[in-house]
């Protein structure tokens, strides 16, 4: 039986075979534009921020939580749940990332207001108190001496007035200037520091003196190019900071804990898509902070830049679901993700736009693609057509167009912890 086509507008899509997959083509990038007067529709929240999605967040203040949390969700639609592992018994530097992160990704502008359900009231109203602190409605609620039950219900007629608030909340014209861009790379090959994670780099080149914040991180990942990273700083003393935070690293995993990282650092799926070792991982990692672009301040993980427009640094992990929460919670709305194997990683808030520049990665997962940029290694493409393509998809995103892993219902989250609980 022959394949079926379902026209939409000017682009086909096949049906038939599963392994058929198509990624439509890019309309005329807005290359030939200033882009500092380009404009989107987006929600300006109470503090000025601008956010290119509208949740209603359902949020846990600990694993005992997450039931209450994802029943409110099923009782009240248009709510989302983000039901996550920890929030007991942490300490020290590790309960104040823990708490960074929960009020950052509460007050990140992607989401419109919050609902905080804890086992207990007293850090239930800390989480609350914190988000506060950006004018958005926020309602918390203590399940002991209540019980799941009444929590519950309480928190449903709550998250059913305040989504039926943020349903009317209006649009408003913002401009590029007003993005926060995140970026991290995932299942690295040989393609990402030739194609993906330059398009990256381009993209910042053009951005970032347009006025956005832009920000990458990654620790570990940067072994082995860690003199040209701390080159690529504003100044000497940022660039000092840089190298106390990958020094720290070093320190604590590689002398105190393992000298061997042969079965983490490059990942199996490195290895098979041709990176021998983590410098060479290192150098395309760099590749996406483009060639002009200069970092003005190191951030702790969750931490809010505070030195206005400009590249930044996070103190990450290099796992995604943990870095990518953690720029979530720092407050970026928008995340691009180049791909050579094809990391299908997404975020409940932050939408994550996926970038690849491996054609066989294309051909077999290019549901999960964004960005197609394989014309960068077939010479069919240049790498500044590439980052005009990004910078296309991005405003096309911030418009309100699902990413690859929107659609397919991909939302890691994950908080990153530093030590074994108490």
């Amino acid at each position: 039986m022959a394949s079926q086509t379902i026209s939409q507008g000017n682009s086909k899509f096949p049906g038939g075979a599963p392994d058929q997959f198509y990624t439509p083509a890019l309309p005329k990038t807005r290359a030939s534009q200033d882009f500092a007067k380009a404009r989107f529709m987006a929600w300006r929240r109470e503090n000025d921020r601008v956010g290119v999605r509208n949740h209603l967040v359902l949020l846990p203040l600990d694993d005992l939580s997450n039931a209450a949390c994802e029943s409110v969700a099923n009782n009240v639609k248009g709510t989302l749940a983000l039901p996550h592992a920890y929030g007991r018994l942490q300490y020290g530097e590790d309960l104040e990332v823990y708490f960074r992160t929960l009020i950052g990704v509460g007050s990140n502008p992607n989401v419109a207001a919050v609902v905080v359900i804890g086992i207990e009231e007293g850090w239930t109203q800390k989480v609350v108190d914190g988000i506060k602190r950006t004018g958005k409605p926020v309602l918390g609620f203590g399940i002991e001496l209540h019980g799941d039950i009444a929590t519950v219900a309480r928190a449903s007629y709550a998250a059913k007035q305040l989504v039926q608030w943020a349903s009317e909340l209006p649009r408003v014209e913002c401009s590029m200037s007003d993005l926060w861009i995140s970026t991290k790379c995932g299942e690295s090959d040989t393609t990402t520091g030739l194609s993906s994670c330059p398009t990256v780099g381009n993209m910042y080149d053009k951005l970032v003196p347009a006025g956005i914040h832009g920000c990458f991180g990654e620790t570990p990942e940067i072994t082995g190019a860690e003199h040209l990273c701390k080159e690529r700083a504003a100044n000497r003393e940022v660039g000092e900071k840089w190298f106390k935070v990958w020094q720290a690293y070093q320190d604590e995993v590689m002398e105190r804990k393992t000298n061997d990282l042969s079965d983490s650092q490059p990942t199996k799926g490195n290895i098979a898509g041709g990176l021998t070792t983590i410098e060479e991982k290192a150098l395309g990692n760099l590749e996406k902070i483009g060639h002009d672009c200069r970092y003005i301040d190191v951030l702790a993980p969750a931490e809010q830049p505070a030195k206005g427009p400009g590249l930044y640094f996070m103190d990450t992990s290099s796992a995604a679901a943990e870095c990518v929460t953690l720029m979530a919670a720092a407050g970026y709305v928008v995340h691009a993700f180049p791909t050579g194997q094809g990391n299908v990683i997404g975020n409940p808030i932050l939408p994550v736009i996926k970038i690849s520049g491996n054609p066989r990665t294309v051909r077999t997962m290019g549901e999960h693609i964004d960005v197609d940029v394989t014309g960068v290694l077939r010479r069919e493409m240049t790498l500044s057509q590439a980052g005009d393509a990004l910078i296309d998809m991005i405003y096309r995103t911030a418009s309100g167009r699902l990413t690859a892993a929107e659609a397919l219902g991909h939302r890691e989250f994950s908080i990153t912890k530093l030590y074994r609980s108490a």
